[in-house]
């Protein structure tokens, strides 16, 4: 019963099975190779536009190099204050922007604020000198306490960027299971509704060890490839990321893991909220459950061996995978039952 993340679990078959069919036969290096220009194919018919897709080895880097071509190394990047790329990435965005600032938002549902955001970014105007000018926006796709951004929302939060010159990213390391949750298409959650830029996460959901760039924007990529060589992150046999990706998006197999992911915490939730004492801490919209519980129940549930993390302010995060077997799942709700009843 590990529910510590949804990095525990192992690579699904199918991407296995590409990475082998792959294996055969030479390929070109450093992205000139067959499978890569066939997985840029499949993305942009994915996004229903030309994209540009760049195999990453991590979500920070994908990150952190993502918003290095959207602002200024003085500039300013706004971020909701539970992002990932403000609390989880150990100062990857500084670094790899040559110092620019992350300036914390609030918002209900652990979204950025639409009313914080006009107020900021109008107030932190460009052309003053003494002042960092305002560059980028970064959503983090589900937030970090797996609420979901509707298309609306990102509409709105989007033309507010627009409106002070500001690029906007988008951290999708969970994005297929906010599609799920959405009902909405990829385009519709990324570029149509205003997004430049998209960490486009695999790893978490089924991938072996890939995750991805992928560019709305595309002016944004001849800078984008030197700032890739000069952190690491071109893959001299490239096609081995890339028949991931390409593995991943085809035959709705994303969606599909995404899918299981998230019913299974909804089934999860479904049974904590039937407990008195138990509160969740934040809507179960996607694969993440955050809960406070009686710590009696939680000795008893790490006693039984259930695995999970527990925040600094005593909320449990339960997160749960692709590839949770049903009978994992079940087992936890029945000793979530014993334990609330004990």
């Amino acid at each position: 019963m590990d529910f510590r993340s949804d990095n525990v679990g192992g690579a699904t078959p199918e991407i296995l099975e590409a990475l082998e069919r792959a294996n055969g036969g030479t390929a070109g290096s450093y992205g000139d190779d067959e499978i890569t220009r066939r997985m840029n194919q499949r993305f942009s018919e994915l996004f229903e536009r030309e994209v540009a897709v760049f195999p990453v080895a991590t979500g920070t880097a994908a990150n952190a190099l993502c918003l290095s071509v959207c602002t200024l190394p003085y500039g300013l990047i706004y971020c909701h204050e539970t992002a990932h790329v403000l609390t989880r990435e150990c100062g990857a965005t500084e670094f790899f922007t040559g110092g620019a600032k992350l300036v914390p938002l609030p918002g209900p549902d652990f979204k950025i604020g639409l009313t914080q955001l006009e107020a900021l970014a109008g107030s932190d105007s460009k052309g003053v000198t003494s002042k960092a000018p305002p560059c980028a926006l970064s959503l983090t796709q589900t937030t970090d306490w797996g609420t979901v951004y509707r298309p609306a929302e990102i509409e709105a939060l989007c033309a507010v960027a627009r409106r002070y010159g500001l690029k906007v990213h988008m951290d999708g390391a969970r994005f297929a299971n906010a599609i799920v949750s959405a009902g909405a298409t990829p385009a519709e959650l990324s570029w149509k509704a205003g997004v430049d830029i998209l960490s486009f996460g695999a790893t978490k959901n089924g991938a072996l060890s890939t995750d991805a760039i992928v560019l709305f924007d595309l002016s944004l990529a001849n800078d984008l490839k030197f700032r890739l060589r000069r952190a690491g992150q071109v893959a001299s046999k490239m096609r081995f990321g890339s028949v991931q990706l390409e593995r991943y998006v085809q035959d709705g197999l994303w969606l599909k893991l995404a899918q299981q992911a998230n019913e299974a915490a909804a089934r999860v939730a479904k049974a904590l909220l039937a407990i008195a004492g138990v509160q969740l801490m934040a809507e179960v919209e996607a694969n993440q459950i955050f809960v406070r519980m009686p710590p009696p129940m939680i000795d008893t549930l790490q006693a039984e061996g259930a695995k999970f993390y527990i925040r600094p302010d005593d909320v449990i995060r339960l997160v749960c995978r692709h590839d949770m077997p049903a009978a994992e799942i079940e087992q936890f709700i029945a000793l979530v039952r014993r334990a609330g009843a004990a």
